[in-house]
């Protein structure tokens, strides 16, 4: 099939580059110049496990193409999709601007009988606006679907190729005919393509999220009643994810969830829902607990330290919002390193993919070339991000840099005995502080 992608963002390309890997023709369409200079030259603008060589390879077999131009890009598509961004506005409410804009632009283009499909996140009844908006110029027949992603970023690549299931929000026939060719590809085991109505494709994909962000958030609360009771918050997870009607996933309590997908989507949802005269409780509890979550540890290191964490240094372990990507939207480390910084410390971070993302941001600490690096002459090592590396690392070589053996966990990375009996003080999430000592000055 002829493809044309509308955008080459995070899920942009990895759509685009994906549907080349199964045989299509694929014309990605960017205004951004030099990005679309750079991926002409076989250069990849974001980093996920496995998509480079794929992009590399599918660029030189010629399946897959890059253009600033919208007329060029569509020429001859059987489906263009729409994977532009939705930013959440001051009020929530995601920002539709880009998507209408292309959409206003694509009506006096079609030539042929087209699947416009709404790959972005957005709102419930925004396929009708886009069809509205191509219509009013368009001079041949189209379909607007909407086929929302479930891609996790770190395993984008896998859940492409392998989704557990594929959500179609269309009601032409047409459509429905050119989604089952289009994706045959990827479901040969049998996992399915649901179809429906385009509202509640669109009602789907903010349900999915906001329930995996209520999930989170509900094991965190629990996490944090755990510490005031004296239970271990790992061993309530594993006696309720055994239970099948529960599952083992989301379970892990930590500082709270970040990214471009959770934070913007639950906020999203109790917009809409706002709009539509309901106050979806839920989702604001879920939004005042995450952000309280994300500093968790803030009051634990400033108590630690006698109350003042002036002039101390303070590494950082992990600066992205999850592992295996070097996306910083909404991660915790940003916020917390701000506390830090305010608050007089001196801070020295790490992480294997991030860092250049956060220089941007934070171009006043101390970025270093590896881990054990940031430890040199520290006198606190606090974690944000549960990158593999940082779950097995030389406690010993640990020891000999930090200035005293003191960490604070926000991921939960080690074992509660293991700390004990390596003598560390350490403090994580939803379990006993260990050697910990009372008002404790460095």
């Amino acid at each position: 099939m002829k493809i044309a992608v509308v955008g080459t963002g995070y899920v942009g390309l990895v759509t685009g580059t994906c549907f080349a890997e199964t045989g299509n023709q694929v014309t990605c369409v960017d205004i951004d110049a030099n990005k679309v200079a750079r991926m002409q030259r076989g250069e990849i603008p974001i980093f996920e496990p496995g998509l480079e060589v794929l992009f590399v390879r599918n660029i030189a077999e010629e399946r897959l193409k890059f253009t600033t131009s919208l007329s060029e890009g569509i020429q001859d598509a059987e489906v263009i999709f729409l994977a532009l961004p939705t930013p959440p506005g001051e009020d929530g409410s995601a920002d539709l601007k880009y998507i209408l804009g292309v959409a206003q632009e694509l009506g006096p283009l079609l030539e042929d009988y087209v699947v416009v499909i709404d790959k972005s996140t957005v709102p419930v009844g925004t396929a009708e606006k886009v069809r509205e908006k191509i219509a009013q110029n368009a001079k041949v027949d189209f379909d607007v679907v909407s086929n929302p992603e479930f891609l996790r970023e770190g395993v984008a690549v896998e859940d492409f190729m392998k989704p557990d299931r594929v959500v179609v929000g269309t009601s032409s026939e047409n459509a429905k005919k050119v989604m089952e060719k289009l994706y045959s590809p990827l479901l040969r085991q049998g996992n399915p393509i649901i179809f429906m109505d385009e509202r509640s494709a669109e009602m789907t994909k903010y349900a999915a999220n906001s329930f995996l962000a209520m999930k989170i958030t509900f094991m965190n609360e629990i996490a944090n009643l755990c510490e005031r009771l004296g239970a271990n918050v790992d061993d309530v997870r594993k006696g309720i994810g055994t239970d099948s009607r529960i599952g083992k996933r989301f379970l892990f309590a930590g500082i709270g969830y970040g990214g471009s997908c959770f934070p913007k989507d639950v906020q999203a949802l109790a917009k809409t829902s706002q709009d539509y005269g309901y106050d979806f409780r839920t989702l604001h509890a879920v939004m005042a607990v995450n952000n309280d979550q994300k500093t968790k540890l803030i009051p634990a290191i400033t108590e630690y330290f006698g109350g003042s964490l002036s002039g101390k240094t303070i590494a950082v372990w992990g600066l992205a919002f999850k592992p295996y990507t070097d996306d910083i939207r909404e991660a915790p480390a940003l916020e917390n390193i701000r506390i830090l910084t305010a608050a007089g410390a001196n801070v020295a971070v790490y992480d294997p993919e991030a860092m250049d993302n956060v220089k941007q941001l934070l171009p006043d600490i101390t970025y270093c070339h590896t881990a054990y690096a940031a430890l040199d002459d520290a006198d606190a090592l606090m974690i944000f991000t549960e990158w593999p590396q940082f779950r097995t690392p030389d406690f010993d070589k640990m020891s000999k840099l930090l200035k005293a053996k003191v960490v604070f966990d926000g991921r939960n990375l080690y074992e509660i005995s293991t700390m004990r009996e390596l003598g560390f003080t350490y403090f994580s999430i939803g379990r006993e502080a260990v050697n910990r000592v009372e008002s404790e000055v460095c």
